[in-house]
This record gives structure tokens, C-alpha cells and sequence, in this order.
């Protein structure tokens, strides 16, 4: 579709309450890509009780980003009682999932989902209108058959590559060509987001300028995309999972704690408690977690860390902030677990984001434990759908199989459940002299 074709649905995106959101200027060396405005979710799109499936090929079959994500709503949104199942399928097309949506994924009743295709359907060619022209007619596809059910969709693009994949044996053109390319079919998942009136996750553009700026800070060696230029590592997983949740409209507001120095007290809002205050010593009990990831290398491609330091997620999706009310003194330390850092008051007074400050926090273990659970769960998952809805088994008795896969999965799902659990920790807070 040429660009004033793609114009003729602009105004319909602000008619469903979708802003358009202005691509920031790209750097010199990126003028050839051209990335047309996106529709931005006006809101929070997530609903309490919400069903979540996430689709996708390889990438997602990784079950990185994907439990990354599921970990993200479970942890720090706990009260929204969302529940996720992931989908993921090495080498699949949208036109491959179009195909087996209905058994395998609307029979759950979702009502919200993620996709993340076009990896595999621009079929790593230089720019091809017919293969385009077929992208465009699965991606609308997908997004009406879930709409047709009331399923609310997040419409994710796919992310960039770092090296023509050698085990791609009819690849051909070069890296650069290759990713002009995906922009153009980011593009139309544009095209297809405001057309169908759904929320758009835009993975291709945090990508490509965390992979540029990345690459100036630490080499050539640096690939957001991974090491075999398709799957990214944590770092690009991690910027994966930003532009979902910006994409579902997350607020990032994760709860925050304020002690007031001519008193005493301590307060804490949204998801903590305050059980205890003693000479600046806050104990806490937390129901909802801050991301936390722990503590990694920020110059690494396969580093959470790393992701946190080339997008604002920290400061957009992970605030849990810490504040201090009539200050006495110039400076405190503030330590929370293990680590500690000291703040001039005024920054203190206006509020310091603990998630962002501290990546070897005491929350760290509470969150891991979601996360693992998680993971297993998510495991379970591609092995219920591949191997066993898709192998012998389902061929015999499709009907059968699932009713007796969801009795496997049952209690990882309990598990899930069970790790989210409530956290006691301290902040101590010292003036310095």
C-alpha cells in the first residue's frame, strides 16, 4: 500500500481513541528508514481478569520476552488477576497461525492478545510488494478473528536482524536491505493496527535505535537481535517486552513509600504497607513487586540489564519511588537489602525510583520465583500445543488430549499463582552529617 493510501485511515485511529505517536527524529545514519506514525493506546487497555495469549514464532517460542511479559503482569499488576498462555512456533507465518488459532488458541477464550509476526513472512528478501501484499492480508486476518470473538488484540511488529541468518538457505541481499525491509512491513502492521481500530506494540523501533546506540557504546560485537542476528538475547527480549506493555497502555506506576523526617513516619501507597518505623528503619510489606531483574551487565547483548540501560522502561513501566518529606539534613543513605546509595535531599524530596537505583534489591528472590514458575509453566505450554495437540495424540483425539494437557497444566498454573506472594523488606534511611 503507498504511503497516501496508508493516510486514508489516519482519522479513523483517532476515532477509537488511538493517538498517532510521532517517531522520534532517527539519527543521520538511519535516514533510509522511514517509520510512519504509530497509533498509541490512549489508555490501560489490561482489564482485571484478563486472559492474555501470546502469539508469535520462534522468538516468542524462546519464552523469553513472553514469560518476561506474563512474569511483568503477575508480579507488579497482581490485582489485575491476569492469567497468560504462551503460543509461540518455530517458523511460523501469520497465514501458519491463521490456520490453527481456532483449535489451539480461541478454544481458551482469550480476551486479550499479543502477536508478533513478519520475521518469517518477509522471508529474509529484499522488499517484495507480493509478499507484502499477503502479510497484509493474514496480519488483518488474524486481528479480525480475534475481534470476532471480542478478544482485544496488541498488534506487535517484529524486531530488526543483525546478520542475514546462514541457515536460511534462500536469504539473499544484505543486512541493511534485510532491515529496510522489516520496516516496511512494520509499516503495515501500522496500516493494519489503525485500519482494525487495535492497540500497536512498535518492537522495531525501540530495537533499531537501542542496536545503533548500543553498538557506538560497545562495538560491533553488541547485537540487540542475538548472536545469530534473528533471536535477540535478554537485552533485545527486554525491548520487547516494552513495547508490549507500552503497547497495552501500562502506566508504570508501581507504588511508592514516603518518610517523613520531622515525625518520624513512614507512609506507602499502591500495592505496600507499612508494618513497622524505627529511627528511619521501614519495614514493609509489599502485595505488588517493582521489575526486578537483579543485577547484570549493562554492556552485554544476553543482559537484562543491558535492555534496561537502552530504553526508559525503568522510568515508563518500573516506578516504585521513594520520598522524603521535611528533610533535616543535606544528604541521606538510603539502603534497601544489601546496597545502598546516598541522595542529595532535594532529589530525595522529589522522589527517587528505588527499581531503577537498586538492581540487587530484597524483592529480587519474590520476583525470581514468579518468574520460574512462570517459565515452567510456559514450557509446559509449547510442548501441550506442538507436541501433543499437534502430534499423535491430537491426530487420534484432539478433543481428549486438551482435556487431559489442561489437567497437566492445571498445577503449573496454581504455581504461578502460589509464588505471588506477599514480601517483607527494609529501607533504612540515615542522615549524613
Amino acid at each position: 500500500m503507498q504511503m497516501h493510501r496508508l493516510l486514508l485511515f489516519l482519522p479513523l485511529a483517532f476515532a477509537l481513541r488511538l493517538s498517532a505517536r510521532e517517531v522520534p527524529p532517527l539519527p543521520a545514519d538511519l535516514s533510509a528508514y522511514v517509520l510512519v506514525p504509530a497509533p498509541e493506546t490512549a489508555g490501560p487497555l489490561l482489564k482485571k481478569g484478563d486472559r492474555v495469549a501470546i502469539c508469535g514464532d520462534s522468538i516468542t517460542e524462546q519464552k523469553l520476552y513472553s514469560a518476561l511479559l506474563e512474569t511483568y503482569l503477575t508480579a507488579c499488576l497482581p490485582e489485575m488477576e491476569i492469567t497468560c498462555r504462551q503460543y509461540g512456533w518455530s517458523g511460523e507465518q501469520a497465514s501458519g497461525f491463521l490456520k490453527r488459532m481456532k483449535s489451539d488458541v480461541l478454544r481458551f477464550n482469550p480476551t486479550l492478545a499479543t502477536t508478533c509476526y513478519g520475521m518469517n513472512d518477509f522471508r529474509y528478501v529484499p522488499y517484495d510488494e507480493a509478499l507484502a501484499t499477503e502479510f497484509r492480508k493474514n496480519q488483518t486476518a488474524v486481528v479480525a478473528a480475534f475481534q470476532e470473538t471480542g478478544c482485544r488484540v496488541v498488534l506487535g511488529s517484529s524486531g530488526i536482524i543483525d546478520s542475514v541468518p546462514a541457515w536460511v538457505k534462500t536469504a539473499r541481499g544484505t543486512q541493511p536491505e534485510l532491515n529496510l525491509c522489516l520496516s516496511k512491513f512494520r509499516n503495515i502492521d501500522v496500516e493494519v493496527a489503525t485500519a482494525k481500530g487495535t492497540a500497536f506494540a512498535d518492537l522495531y523501533q525501540p530495537m533499531l535505535l537501542a542496536d545503533y546506540s548500543a553498538k557506538k557504546q560497545y562495538g560491533p560485537d553488541f547485537k540487540i537481535s542475538g548472536k545469530d542476528g534473528v533471536h535477540p538475547g535478554l537485552a533485545g527480549q527486554l525491548i520487547m517486552v516494552y513495547g508490549f506493555l507500552k503497547g497495552m497502555g501500562v502506566d508504570g506506576d508501581l507504588g511508592s513509600v514516603t518518610y517523613d523526617d520531622a515525625t518520624g513516619k513512614a507512609a506507602a501507597a499502591n500495592g505496600h504497607e507499612v508494618l513497622t518505623t524505627e529511627n528511619g528503619k521501614i519495614t514493609l510489606r509489599s502485595t505488588r513487586l517493582p521489575f526486578c531483574a537483579g543485577p547484570g551487565a549493562t554492556d552485554k547483548d544476553d543482559s537484562i540489564r543491558a535492555g534496561l540501560a537502552l530504553v526508559p522502561f525503568d522510568d515508563e513501566l518500573n516506578r516504585f519511588v521513594f520520598q522524603i518529606k521535611s528533610p533535616k539534613a543535606a544528604s541521606y543513605t538510603v539502603t534497601w537489602g544489601a546496597q545502598s546509595r546516598t541522595y542529595p535531599a532535594k532529589e530525595l524530596e522529589a522522589g527517587v525510583n528505588l527499581a531503577k537505583d537498586f538492581a540487587d534489591n530484597p524483592l529480587v528472590p519474590a520476583f525470581k520465583k514468579i518468574w520460574d514458575a512462570v517459565l515452567k509453566k510456559q514450557t509446559y505450554e509449547t510442548r501441550q500445543i506442538k507436541e501433543l495437540a499437534h502430534g499423535a495424540e491430537g491426530a487420534a483425539d484432539i478433543e481428549t488430549t486438551f482435556i487431559l494437557t489442561e489437567k497437566a497444566r492445571a498445577p503449573l498454573e496454581r504455581a504461578v499463582l502460589d509464588a505471588k506472594r506477599p514480601a517483607e523488606h527494609v529501607i533504612t534511611v540515615s542522615a549524613l552529617p
